[in-house]
């Protein structure tokens, strides 16, 4: 633990929905400081949402994200010369940045012969993730399937 206490830099909601998920979103894509184009494919996959579904985009991410974001995770830790995978909780915090990683990693590896441009991808996923199926959500299901298999170990938790 630090001896002095640091100030965490907070993130600001981005301009156009005043959300903070969405200014996440928005600095987990960018690629190489480009952030106006990682705007602009949050932007366009929003406005694609809101085309689709009729319902408000924030309130269909929001949703998509709280289905993606696992509630439990492993990590390893070593004891005695063995190495335990040790389930653990997960904060809300890690809970929002891995919902947000996987959605992103999951549409990056959606095809292209289908999708012609990434936010139809990024699009497609988090409708994917509202509906509770798609690449990101069964990411999740694997990740809390391993935790409950390994929950014989959760004593290893310190």
């Amino acid at each position: 633990m630090p001896r002095r206490s640091y100030a965490k830099r907070k993130a600001q909601p981005d301009a156009q929905y005043h959300s903070l998920a969405i200014a996440k979103l928005i600095n987990l894509i960018m690629d190489s400081g480009k952030k106006m184009v990682a705007e602009r494919i949050v932007y366009d996959m929003m406005e694609g949402i809101e085309k689709e579904k009729k319902m408000a985009p924030v309130e269909i991410l929001d949703t998509a994200i709280a289905n993606i974001g696992p509630r439990f995770i492993v990590r390893p830790r070593r004891v005695g010369g063995a190495s335990y995978m040790v389930p653990r909780e997960v904060t809300p915090h890690h809970r929002l940045f891995l919902a947000m990683r996987w959605l992103v990693d999951a549409a990056r590896e959606r095809s292209n012969k289908e999708y012609k441009t990434f936010s139809a991808k990024l699009q497609a996923e988090v409708l994917d993730g509202y509906d509770k199926k798609g690449a990101a959500f069964d990411k999740k299901m694997q990740s809390e399937k391993l935790a409950e298999a390994n929950k014989v170990f959760a004593h290893f938790n310190w």
